[in-house]
């Protein structure tokens, strides 16, 4: 059995078509380019093997990005586990005498699940604004918990189909045109796995395995039993056993030097210590994770301190909002505010450095138009679109839906309901279309795309224009302008990663049209799932108060629009600030959307996430043998991805089970003649609540579990780089995952 098995692994091996050479430069003159599966070659495709798993990891990683998306404002890029896991089930499947997957199959499969970190990414950034300014009161706006499932999921699945249509026209240019051109960071990385595992190796599944399984372990410890803390600090250290009152003490004592530089200073350093930072941080990288920090250093060690100085009727002068003279609600209201500026004038310089890639782009699309070569006419599966009459039935269905949506749900009860609904509509369109080049050009460049930047100017112009044609401040036209901000942003998202699938598909031989369609029901999938995520995680730990998910995007798409619609008043002074540095930073060579998110994000977020990027650093310099190099780094991948996944989908279940406690108080049921509470799991789960119910001082243990976070991050981060040392060389072949 055991020589048949090998007799069939080498028959399948030799029917492997090697890489194309030419796939990842520039064409000579006369050359032309043959994907990996040509056009006359059948493989298996769609197969039922295909629809289970790609189906089985959008599931997975809907609830793990929307978690990561939520706690640390940064998406999470699905492609590469998803391909790792797709290459270590068909080695699995081959070992055991099954046909291995083919590379299409694979393909496909991360057709559908990938989906899942797009659709996250807009859906995230927009949507929890609703929980944070109270928009879905029902005594406010009577939306129920039902209605407002409906809306919060119908609108990033309108925008994700937005996105695929809008970008169709340009797939030609950026993909075949610019073919050599463009690098396609994450397309390479993904596509070097799918074609270095395409041998069968379940090595790179089983990293990614026992990573998810430390990390999982990991942050139950912290999360679940609370036995250390999640955010270590220099200021005010919490500590919360479940059921019980905040406790917060300085978490260095009341006397001392740091105890001085928090109450006079006003400076303040804080770090998260969950794995799935150190694992983002990795694949972040050095380059931007240095100006993330240099901008919370800025705003945090630099601005907050010097704010501190003033008396708080000055600092009222500056911004009426802030209510102390308190590190955190100086930051919060002063220099966050100038990041909004920052990332509000970091997405208008992306659209005016893209505008010759736009006309470029839509010149080409329009010729391919109206010369009858495009959409479903090809002649062969790698470069068949879907036709031109589907995508305009689908563009006039979703126009439709939009405006049926707009009309009788968000206008209703407003004056000049149907002109509202026209503007919104033609707004979210343009918007879409036009940043949607922005979009696909920054992930073929450089795999990032300044969404939350685009997203913002969206809200900001969608407001103001709204406001101009007699929209009336208050609750109804926050929602309004969020749900539009919702379709642009997810769009966004949605052609930014979807022209990363189109790449690898045009490598490898896979039939753009089925890639379409297939990202298409895959979002469906993905809208209900990210949805749900938000709302469940709404209950527990909520999106605002203590111990809040920071969901920092959605956070500053609320204060945009409290701003301009609701009570507030727009801070001009502090964006103007913002859009001077983005200036600034932009001639220096830096760039301003990084810079800005590390002025409005906290620091306890990016200092790991920096942490994370030195350990990159450091694995990929510690030794001068390039493919032993490359070995150890495509190791940290795959365990900075595992540290991603197992920690996020670790804390979004604790945090469901507490949900689902929250939501069972009051419930009771009579059991022999005595009342007792039901469904508390995670009461008797908390160690640091039964530490304080015996007698251990509250005060004293949370300084001890502030230091042993810190403690064990440290350890973690010394136990991957020592792990990614141990890199067998085979695991450098191939590419590059970088």
């Amino acid at each position: 059995m055991h020589m048949a098995q090998q007799a069939q692994v080498e028959a399948q091996e030799t029917r492997i078509p090697k890489f194309p050479e030419n796939a990842y430069r520039e064409l000579k003159p006369g050359e032309k380019f043959v994907p990996m599966i040509p056009p006359n070659m059948r493989v298996p495709e769609l197969t039922p093997r295909m629809f289970i798993f790609g189906l089985l990891m959008n599931v997975i990683f809907s609830v793990a990005a929307t978690f990561l998306a939520l706690k640390a404002g940064q998406g999470i890029e699905t492609a590469i586990p998803i391909s790792i896991l797709a290459v270590g089930l068909s080695g699995f499947l081959l070992k055991t005498g099954r046909r291995a997957s083919s590379i299409l199959e694979n393909m496909y499969a991360l057709s559908i699940s990938t989906t899942s970190g797009y659709v996250a990414g807009g859906t995230c950034f927009t949507m929890p604004a609703i929980y944070i300014l109270k928009l879905n009161s029902p005594e406010s706006l009577n939306i129920g918990n039902l209605s407002l499932f409906l809306q919060i999921s119908l609108v990033p699945f309108l925008g994700a189909i937005l996105g695929a249509l809008f970008l169709i026209p340009f797939r030609r240019y950026f993909v075949k045109e610019m073919h050599g051109k463009l690098p396609f960071p994450e397309a390479t990385a993904t596509n070097e796995i799918l074609v270095t595992g395409a041998s069968g190796s379940t090595t790179q599944a089983f990293i990614l395995i026992y990573s998810f399984i430390i990390s999982a372990i990991y942050t139950f410890a912290a999360t679940a039993l609370r036995l250390f803390g999640d955010v270590f600090t220099t200021g005010l250290a919490h500590l919360k056993p479940v059921g019980k009152a905040s406790t917060e003490v300085l978490a260095f004592g009341s006397t001392g030097l740091f105890a001085d530089l928090t109450e006079k200073v006003k400076a303040v350093v804080s770090m998260g210590t969950g794995a799935y930072y150190l694992g983002l941080g990795f694949i972040i990288g050095l380059r931007y994770a240095s100006i993330i920090l240099a901008g919370s250093l800025l705003s945090v060690l630099v601005m907050t301190p010097l704010l501190g100085s003033l008396p708080l009727e000055q600092l009222q002068g500056i911004n009426p909002d802030v209510k102390s003279t308190s590190a955190e609600d100086i930051w919060y209201n002063i220099p966050r505010q100038m990041g909004i500026g920052t990332i509000f004038a970091a997405g208008l310089i992306s659209i005016l450095k893209m505008g010759g890639v736009i006309v470029t782009a839509l010149r080409q699309a329009f010729g391919v138009l109206f010369s009858g070569k495009g959409g479903g006419t090809a002649t062969d599966r790698t470069d068949e679109d879907i036709s031109y009459g589907a995508m305009f039935g689908i563009g006039l269905l979703v126009v439709i839906a939009m405006a049926i949506f707009f009309r009788t749900v968000v206008f209703a009860q407003m004056p000049n309901a149907t002109w509202l609904t026209f503007v919104s509509v033609v707004l979210a369109l343009v918007v879409t279309f036009l940043f949607t080049t922005v979009s696909a050009w920054a992930i073929a460049m450089i795999s990032v795309t300044p969404i939350s930047g685009m997203t913002v100017t969206t809200i900001i112009i969608t407001a103001v224009l709204l406001a101009a044609f007699g929209l009336p401040r208050g609750e109804m036209a926050m929602l309004s302008v969020l749900l539009v901000g919702g379709v642009v942003c997810t769009g966004l998202s949605m052609a930014g990663g979807l022209i990363t699938n189109f790449k690898m598909g045009y490598w490898l031989g896979a039939s753009p049209k089925r890639i379409t369609w297939l990202a298409l029901g895959g979002s469906l999938l993905s809208a209900v799932l990210v949805c749900g995520t938000i709302m469940v995680l709404s209950y527990q730990p909520g999106y605002t108060g203590d111990n809040a998910l920071r969901a920092p995007q959605a956070n500053m798409m609320a204060g945009a629009l409290q701003s301009f619609l609701g009570t507030g008043q727009p801070p001009w002074m502090l964006y103007g600030v913002g859009v001077v540095l983005a200036l600034t930073m932009q001639l220096l060579g830096i760039s301003p959307l990084a810079f800005g998110l590390g002025m409005y994000l906290d620091i306890s977020i990016n200092a790991p996430i920096f942490v994370g990027a030195v350990v990159a650093t450091l694995v990929s310099k510690s030794t001068r043998n390039e493919q032993l190099a490359k070995a150890r780094t495509n190791k940290g991948i795959l365990l900075a991805s595992g540290l991603i996944a197992g920690g996020a989908i670790t804390e979004v279940l604790v945090n469901f089970t507490t949900a689902i406690d929250e939501l069972s108080l009051g419930v009771k049921t009579l059991v022999n003649g005595t009342e007792k509470m039901v469904g508390k799991i995670m009461p008797f789960l908390d160690v640091s609540g039964r530490l304080v119910d015996a007698g251990v001082d509250p005060g004293d243990l949370a300084r001890y579990q502030n230091w042993l976070g810190l403690i064990l991050f440290l350890a973690l981060c010394v136990f991957v780089y020592f792990d990614c040392r141990r890199a067998k060389p085979e695991l450098g072949q191939g590419g590059h995952l970088g």
